[in-house]
């Protein structure tokens, strides 16, 4: 579990995934045939073969907020990178990339129901906009804190999406043993808001098939709404989402190794979110993808 607490707290909002390409980096270069990190910061580690180009992909950025207006009080003004529940947003934590830290707070309103974005504010414990301006400045990004806990055979921490996908990968390429496809793991940035890395890489790439690796939600909470994948009934295989309706042929393939292989499966149909999948499968003139 040390890889996955490592990837977990690199903090990596969108935009800002420097922290955490380095630890993949670190992690991948002595398995891959090269490396390469393009314009916008995808990551790219090729695998050679003489088959079918295969792109197999996980996103790097995580969920976090941007600085817009700061008050005559020190108090911030923001922005969400990525989707922030505002409801959950509230008394939690964050840090900024130069290590202040900061409480999201929300003002006090009679009788509203519905948390608004306007209505939050970050307080670091600044006095005055000019001793606020000492430590942030319009445009900083921060990360939601939250520590790496083990609970049994689960895991807690914050951006587990997508540094468990990332760590999927990256274990995946330490265990190859024979292969005969032309293999390529990218590490994308911006899934977050809109797919961003993932529509630039997968021209780049041009792949034959692909694999996006991701979270999903549940269904197995009580009172939530019905769903049928449940924590730890394995692997989950996506059929469609918001943004892909994922191609029958490799979702047959998905579930024909899963059951060779003896690999504890579900399937997924996620009515809302979506994968760099549905960036990837629209590339290159279309690309089978799951």
């Amino acid at each position: 579990m040390k890889l996955l607490k490592m990837l977990t707290q690199a903090a990596s909002p969108s935009g800002n995934e420097d922290r955490v390409r380095e630890v993949i980096k670190r992690e991948i270069e002595p398995f891959a045939d090269d490396i390469t990190v393009d314009a916008l910061g995808n990551l790219i580690a090729h695998i050679k073969g003489d088959g079918p180009r295969l792109m197999l992909d996980a996103h790097m950025d995580e969920i976090g907020v941007i600085v817009t207006f700061i008050e005559e009080s020190g108090l911030l003004r923001f922005s969400n990178l990525g989707g922030v529940v505002l409801n959950a947003a509230h008394s939690q934590r964050v840090r900024f990339l130069n290590g202040t830290m900061g409480i999201i707070y929300r003002e006090q309103k009679e009788n509203s129901k519905e948390i608004k974005l306007s209505e939050l504010y970050i307080d670091i414990g600044a006095k005055s906009r000019e001793e606020a301006e000492q430590k942030i400045k319009i445009g900083d990004v921060a990360c939601f804190e939250g520590a790496f806990e083990e609970i049994g055979d689960r895991v807690v921490s914050k951006a587990l999406d997508d540094r468990v996908g990332c760590f999927v990968l990256i274990e995946a390429m330490k265990n190859i043993k024979e292969h005969h496809n032309d293999l390529y793991f990218v590490f994308t940035v911006s899934e977050e808001l809109g797919l961003r890395g993932a529509k630039a890489v997968s021209q780049t790439v041009n792949p034959d098939f692909a694999v996006a690796v991701d979270v999903t939600r549940t269904g197995d909470l009580p009172d939530e709404r019905k769903m049928a994948v449940k924590l730890g009934d394995g692997a989950a295989i996506k059929i469609k989402d918001n943004s892909v309706l994922c191609h029958p042929y490799i979702k047959s393939f998905m579930e024909k190794t899963a059951t060779e292989e003896n690999i504890k499966y579900q399937f997924e149909v996620l009515e809302n979110g979506g994968t760099d999948a549905g960036a990837i499968h629209l590339s290159s003139g279309g690309v089978p993808t799951g």
